[in-house]
């Protein structure tokens, strides 16, 4: 079957893979698709596979172009910082569906469809989807798009009703794992090394961090769920349940655990972070707030 093998490093994703193997078997790939789980699922990798059997379903040298994002007939489209504003918040504007719509006009460079995969569909504006609409119920010819979102309330029912809905599980830890296989690996031991000086050092790590971490705002999100991920672990030693370990290298860092209010109160603390960069709330100020609150019970 084309594509049958693009899907071999795929784990944990049987249902997802299995509808997408029988859309190339029977040749009724949809014009659309929304990619719906949580960070680190695979979600990307997934695309990028289901795209190398679309444009590149024989191998080689195309299917490698594709991994190095270097092929004409795959497309990433992230989000941006607005025009003139390089540090502003990154997002889906009307201009990158714009873009993609010119790019979708255009006949395949080489291979027999055009697949785009939108990333981060989740950050769309207010005014994107209903110009992202219009591309979607006139779908190009030999197009395919792929929307990554984690939750299908991000976006408004009338976009996602035209496209296929194709559901990931969260990971799932087997023992003592080490981080997320999403392509953030680094950014992630990056961001527990910086929680790990600030509960150490404090405020001078603190204020480092907000510096450093609270430049933008897709890294400081990275600092909030390093947090979270971490004070979650916590709280599952704490009643006996699962570790989710998601940072091997971490051992059993920090040396004293927090208390069990401690544990609590740090993953609110997380969550209240969360919602502060979701409403444009200034990266270096969140990262300085968390990271203050995460030190005061730690000390």
């Amino acid at each position: 079957m084309p594509g049958d093998d693009v899907f071999a490093a795929i784990l944990g994703q049987d249902e997802a893979v299995a509808l997408l193997r029988r859309a190339l078997a029977a040749d009724r790939v949809a014009h659309a698709y929304a990619f719906v789980g949580p960070p680190g699922a695979g979600r990307k990798l997934t695309a990028l596979a289901f795209a190398k059997a679309l444009v590149a379903p024989a191998g080689g040298a195309p299917a490698a172009r594709i991994e190095r994002g270097a092929h004409p007939d795959v497309r990433l489209i992230q989000p941006t910082p607005p025009e003139g504003n390089p540090k502003g918040p990154l997002l889906l504007r009307i201009e990158n569906v714009r873009a993609l719509e010119r790019l979708a006009a255009l006949r395949p460079a080489e291979a027999a469809r055009k697949v785009f995969i939108v990333e981060e569909a989740d950050r769309m504006t207010a005014a994107t989807p209903q110009a992202f609409l219009k591309t979607l119920e006139e779908p190009p010819d030999r197009t395919v798009i792929i929307l990554i979102l984690s939750q299908l309330r991000a976006l408004p029912a009338t976009l996602l009703s035209r496209c296929q809905i194709v559901r990931f599980r969260p990971p799932q830890a087997e023992g003592t794992v080490a981080l997320l296989p999403d392509g953030r690996d680094e950014a992630r031991r990056r961001a527990l090394g910086v929680l790990a000086e600030a509960l150490r050092k404090g405020a001078d790590a603190i204020l480092e961090a907000g510096d450093d971490v609270g430049r933008d705002r897709q890294t400081a999100e990275t600092l909030v769920e390093v947090c979270w991920l971490r004070y979650r672990d916590l709280l599952c030693a704490e009643v006996g349940a699962a570790r989710l370990a998601v940072f091997a290298e971490a051992g059993e860092w920090p040396p004293d655990p927090p208390s069990l209010h401690e544990t609590l109160s740090g993953l609110t603390a997380c969550r209240e972070a969360w919602h502060a960069l979701q409403g444009n709330v200034s990266p270096r100020l969140t990262v300085e707030v968390l990271l203050s609150r995460l030190a005061l019970r730690a000390a």
